[in-house]
């Protein structure tokens, strides 16, 4: 039900340098950045004087002079205050920085997902696109919020506790460094273990959430066919991968926190028995020794700390190339880069050119092959023949989901890839095979068609659809919410507000894919009615199963392994004996057409 077993086979993060990534999203609000970095740099400042304030506090102790005593006291206090108020300001400016660059790449991922073509839904599931704009974009939330500066901070502390630490005691600072190398080989070495099981982690998320999401959107055959306890497996499956590969990385991470904190304080507590030895010989005074712990123990911190840290960024780089990777996606369907205008008013004339297609899922078989189809503006078509013969795919070849191997597609004269995707959209309403209900009311799921249409104009078209009358019957009628994917409706109801939304569209070209196919028979009378009515004064491409729904039609055209075998009227067909007699003969009486 997911595609997990290609987790494995996904490329690793290579480096804390896929952060980079997050540039584009930081460089709008690069002011904010720059005082986020002003707040940082006065509190590690602030952080580093502290010190010096305690050792001028301890040596007053063997003064005499209460008042200097009194000032010492007083700068500490004023210093606190400054430390406290510069944190305040970093944690808001940073914070703020990370919400609003998270916001805005939730919405670039989202723009860039919705304009995708269906290739690019073959490819992967939707619950793993979800995964990516929440979970990923959280983990970058906590880097940018939190991390970075973090991270940023304790490298100020951590240089300038150095530099701060020599000019205490050269003698001690230089035992101190003996314990640097000893401290970096673990985070170097653990440090591109952790990358890598980060990575592999946030790919197991995504792949669970995937295999959750197409479950509960398909919970009812899944039910059905007592499928749970298979479908709870695999999803047991995929999430316990998912916990074992966090296992690693926390294991991984730990042992590297164990290693680094015990050498950074093993060599701490070395140099602080030298130091007390200087001290009683009067080597140093009380005060500097406590200077020299207090920012010992503040580089101790700090390397302790961005031990910690680096091990988010390894996770949050993980993150990055995923989400740089969606966004860099290239689409097998493109706009031109200067579309061609669609002449208007739409006159509706389609044609298909030796139109070859195979979809992307199966370049094996071809759906269409060679296909040349001619339809005159206002002329309706019906498309007929065996399921898999090629029929829904002219409709999604001329709504250009998908662009043909070979051939052209041309509307009004004008080949479709040299026209904008949403320029000639609008002069189609499509109604297709299973009809699409949105989680929300009746009225906006017809409003869908035509969103400045009135309420007048949305009951009209629900009238032409027959739909109106169960609709005035729901708890709230127009107004009553529909479930998500429209559960509160049958099928028929469904395809009744479905084909109410194409009608209220009134675009010059109508797209009728088994729109009829779940009607009982008198209100698949009623939608005929509407359906003629509406074809009336539009170019109209109907596909049906049912051929009592294409008697009326203009031109029937006979499909058989993505070929075009026969066209002509009902009666021309039935005449020839071919195919579509011989479907007719199924759907009737026996031999009586």
């Amino acid at each position: 039900m997911s595609d997990s077993s290609n987790v494995e086979d996904r490329p690793k993060s290579k480096r804390v340098g896929a952060l980079r990534g997050l540039v584009p999203f930081l460089w709008p609000y690069r002011g904010m950045a720059a005082l986020a970095l002003l707040a940082l740099m006065l509190t590690a400042g602030i952080s580093l004087v502290l010190p010096l304030a305690v050792r001028r506090v301890v040596d007053g102790f063997n003064s005499a002079r209460v008042e200097l005593l009194d000032k010492y006291f007083g700068a500490a206090l004023a210093i606190a205050a400054l430390l406290a108020v510069g944190t305040g300001l970093r944690y808001y400016f940073v914070t703020r920085l990370g919400e609003r660059v998270v916001a805005d790449i939730r919405r670039a991922l989202f723009d860039r997902v919705m304009g995708m073509s269906p290739a690019f839904f073959e490819r992967i599931l939707t619950g793993e696109v979800l995964s990516r704009i929440t979970t990923d974009t959280t983990l970058i939330l906590s880097v940018i919020g939190s991390s970075v500066s973090v991270a940023l901070r304790n490298v100020l502390i951590l240089l300038g506790g150095l530099v701060l630490l020599m000019l205490t005691s050269a003698k001690l600072t230089g035992l101190v460094l003996l314990v640097v190398p000893a401290i970096i080989v673990p985070i170097i070495v653990l440090g591109r273990r952790l990358r890598a099981l980060s990575r592999e982690n946030q790919d197991w998320i995504a792949a669970s959430s995937g295999s959750a999401s197409e479950a509960l959107l398909s919970v009812q055959t899944v039910q059905a066919f007592t499928h749970e306890g298979e479908t709870r497996r695999e999803f047991a499956e995929v999430t316990e991968k998912s916990f074992a590969s966090a296992k690693s990385r926390i294991k991984t991470r730990a042992v590297m926190t164990v290693i680094v904190i015990f050498l950074v304080f093993a060599g701490v507590v070395g140099v602080l028995w030298i130091g007390a030895r200087d001290v009683r010989e009067g080597a140093m005074s009380v005060g500097a020794l406590i200077q020299f712990v207090i920012y010992a123990v503040m580089v101790a911190g700090a390397v302790g700390a961005l031990s910690e840290i680096w091990g988010e960024l390894q996770r949050a780089a993980g993150a990055t190339e995923r989400l740089v990777e969606l966004l860099g996606t290239e689409d097998t369907v493109q706009d031109p880069l200067r579309p061609a205008p669609l002449p208007r008013p739409v006159r509706g004339e389609i044609a298909f050119e030796d139109v070859t297609f195979r979809y992307p899922a199966r370049p094996e078989a071809s759906a269409l092959n060679g296909v040349s189809l001619h339809v005159r503006p206002g002329e309706t078509v019906a498309l007929v023949g065996p399921s898999g013969a090629g029929k829904t795919t002219i409709l999604q070849l001329l709504m250009r989901f998908y662009d043909p191997q070979a051939g052209r597609i041309t509307l009004d004269g004008l080949a479709l890839t040299d026209l904008a995707r949403a320029d000639f959209r609008q002069s189609i309403a499509l109604v297709p095979q299973d009809p699409v209900i949105f989680a929300t009311s009746a009225r906006e799921n017809i409003r869908f068609g035509r969103l400045d249409a009135t309420d007048a104009e949305v009951e009209a078209a629900a009238k032409a659809a027959a739909a109106h009358d169960f609709l005035t019957g729901l708890p709230q009628g127009y107004d009553s919410y529909l479930g998500e994917r429209g559960v509160m409706l049958s099928g028929g109801q469904k395809q009744r507000v479905a084909i109410a939304r194409a009608i209220l569209r009134d675009a010059p070209i109508l797209l009728l894919d088994e729109a009829t196919s779940a009607l009982d028979a008198e209100s698949e009378r009623l939608v005929q009615a509407a359906v003629e009515k509406l074809a009336e004064t539009r170019t109209t491409l109907v596909v049906a199963h049912r051929l009592a729904t294409v008697k009326r039609a203009d031109r029937i055209v006979v499909f058989d392994h993505g070929k075009i075998v026969a066209q002509g009227t009902h009666d021309e067909l039935v005449a020839e004996d071919g195919l579509y007699a011989r479907l007719a003969r199924l759907q009737f009486t026996e031999g009586a057409v």
